[in-house]
C-alpha cells in the first residue's frame, strides 16, 4: 500500500507542483475545469499505458517528450494564456501518469482477478495520491498568490519551479543516456555508467527533496508574511480595519497549518516505506551447529516439535555457510521436516514464520506446511537421507554437503596450512584446493602445488594437529 503511494507522489507530484506554480500567474482559476483537466489527463496516461511496449526505442521516446514538455510548458508561462495552460496541463498529467501506469509493479493491482484487501489498499493508496497531489498543488497555489499579494518573496514561485524542473530533467537525462547506450548510439563508458546511476537516486529521494523545498517555503512564508501580519493586527486600532487584518493572519495561518500537516503525511509516508515496509522480512538467528565424532548433527526432536520454525547453520570446512531448518508439520500430531533454508527459484534469502504460515523472503509466496519436504516449486529444497530416532534428528555431513551450492555465505574462520601449519584465515587467502570433499587452504602457491602433487605426505599432520 505505501508503496503505491510514495511512488505515485515520485512522479505525479511534481507535474502537480509544476502546473500549481504556472496557473498562480492567474488569480481565480476555474476548480471544475481544472478537475477535469486532471482527471482526462490521467485516465488517457492509464489507458495509453498497455500499448506502448517496453522498448528502450519507447523509452527514450517517453523521456525526452516529457523533458521537452516541461521546458516547453515553463516557456508557455510566460504567455498568460490559460487555454494554453490548460493545454499543457492535460498533456503533462497524461505524461506523468503514462510513466507511472508502465511501472511493472503496478501489475499488483492491474492483475487481480479477485477484489481482496490487499487489492483494496492498493487502490485506495492510489486514490489517496492522487488526492493528495491535488491538495499540495492548491495548497501551493495559494501560498504564491499571498506572495504576490503582500509583493514580498514574488520570486519564490519561479525558484520553485526552475528546482522541480530541474529534479525531473536530471534523472530523465541519465535514462536517455543509458537507453542511448543500450541501443548502441553512444560508447559505454564508465564516466556515463556513473552518471546513470547518480541521476537515478535523485528519483528515490525525490519526495524528500520536495519537502525540504516546501518546508523552506513554508518558513520564509512564515517569516515574510504571516508574522508581519499579525504584528499589523496588533498595531491597528481600528476595528474595521482589525478585522481585515485579522482574517488575512487567519488565512496565512491556516496556510502554515496545512502546509506543515501535508509535509507530515508525505514524510511520513516515505520515511515508513524507506525504513519499514521496504524491508524484506528478516531471518531469525540460526543455532550453530557442529558434527559430532561420526560426521553427524544430532537435535534433540523435543526441541523442535512445537511446530515453529527452527533455524540452524553448520559451516563446511571452507567456511561456506550452509542454513537449513527443522518445523513440525503437524499441529496435533509429529511429523518433521527438514530441509535447507533456500530454494531453487528464489536462492538463499530463506522463510520466515509469520501469523503461522511460512513465507520465501524472496517472492512472499506463503507455504502449505504440511507440503514442506517435498520437492517443487517454491518449497525449501528437502535434505536427503535425514534420519529420526526416539530422541533426536540426526543429519549426516554427506546430506549437508549436498547443499552447498545454494548458499552464497562465507563465514571468517581460521584454518591451517596442511604443510607448513601456519594459522591463516579462510576469506583471506586465494591458495584453496579440494580433496575428497574437504577444502584445505594454503599461504602460497608453492604449498598448494606440494600438496596437490604429494598429499599423503602432508595429510597425516594435519589429522595430529
Amino acid at each position: 500500500m505505501t508503496y503505491f503511494f510514495t511512488s505515485l507522489l515520485q512522479i505525479l507530484l511534481p507535474t502537480a507542483l509544476l502546473l500549481s506554480c504556472g496557473w498562480s500567474a492567474f488569480e481565480k482559476p476555474k476548480i471544475k475545469l481544472l478537475t477535469r483537466l486532471t482527471l482526462i489527463g490521467f485516465a488517457l496516461g492509464i489507458l495509453l499505458a498497455p500499448y506502448l511496449p517496453v522498448t528502450q526505442i519507447i523509452n527514450l521516446s517517453l523521456n525526452s517528450t516529457i523533458i521537452g514538455a516541461v521546458l516547453l510548458f515553463i516557456l508557455s508561462c510566460f504567455f498568460r494564456s490559460q487555454r494554453l495552460l490548460a493545454f499543457w496541463h492535460v498533456l503533462l498529467i497524461t505524461l506523468a501518469s503514462l510513466q507511472w501506469a508502465r511501472n511493472p509493479n503496478i501489475a499488483a493491482i492491474t492483475a487481480t482477478d479477485v477484489i481482496n484487501t490487499d487489492f483494496i489498499l492498493n487502490i485506495s493508496a492510489v486514490i489517496f495520491g492522487v488526492i493528495f497531489c491535488a491538495f499540495l498543488a492548491a495548497w501551493l497555489f495559494f501560498l504564491i498568490r499571498q506572495t504576490k499579494t503582500e509583493q514580498k518573496l514574488t520570486a519564490l514561485y519561479a525558484v520553485f519551479m526552475a528546482l522541480i524542473a530541474l529534479l525531473v530533467i536530471i534523472p530523465l537525462t541519465g535514462e536517455i543516456l543509458l537507453s542511448l547506450m543500450k541501443l548502441q548510439v553512444i560508447e559505454l563508458t564508465k564516466a556515463r555508467l556513473s552518471f546513470v546511476a547518480k541521476t537515478g537516486k535523485i528519483t528515490h529521494y525525490f519526495n524528500y527533496a520536495v519537502v525540504t523545498l516546501l518546508a523552506v517555503s513554508l518558513i520564509l512564508f512564515a517569516a515574510k508574511i504571516h508574522l508581519p501580519r499579525l504584528m499589523r493586527v496588533k498595531a491597528e486600532s481600528q476595528a474595521i480595519e482589525k478585522r481585515k487584518k485579522m482574517a488575512l493572519a487567519r488565512h496565512s495561518s491556516r496556510t502554515i497549518r496545512w502546509g506543515a500537516f501535508c509535509l507530515i503525511i508525505m514524510l511520513s509516508g516515505q520515511l515508513y516505506w524507506d525504513k519499514v515496509a521496504s524491508r524484506p522480512p528478516q531471518l531469525s538467528e540460526s543455532i550453530p551447529v557442529k558434527l559430532n565424532a561420526d560426521d553427524q548433527i544430532r537435535i534433540p526432536v523435543q526441541q523442535v516439535r512445537d511446530g515453529q520454525l527452527h533455524r540452524f547453520m553448520w559451516v563446511a570446512d571452507d567456511g561456506k555457510a550452509v542454513r537449513f531448518f527443522i518445523i513440525n508439520r503437524k499441529p496435533d500430531g509429529l511429523s518433521l521436516a527438514a530441509v535447507f533454508d533456500a530454494c531453487l527459484l528464489c536462492g538463499d534469502q530463506g522463510y520466515v514464520m509469520h501469523d503461522g504460515q511460512v513465507e520465501c523472503v524472496g517472492c512472499g509466496v506463503r507455504m502449505f506446511i504440511p507440503s514442506i519436504g517435498k520437492p517443487g516449486g517454491c518449497n525449501p529444497v528437502p535434505i536427503d537421507d535425514w534420519k529420526q530416532d526416539k530422541n533426536d534428528v540426526i543429519i549426516d555431513r554427506t546430506s549437508l554437503e549436498a547443499g552447498l551450492n545454494l548458499f552464497s555465505t562465507v563465514i571468517e574462520i581460521q584454518v591451517t596450512d596442511p604443510v607448513n601449519g601456519e594459522k591463516l584465515t579462510n576469506t583471506k587467502t586465494e591458495f584453496k584446493y579440494n580433496l575428497d570433499n574437504k577444502t584445505y587452504f594454503f599461504t602460497s602457491e608453492k604449498n598448494l602445488n606440494l600438496f596437490r602433487d604429494n598429499p599423503e605426505n602432508y595429510l597425516p599432520k594435519t589429522e595430529n594437529q
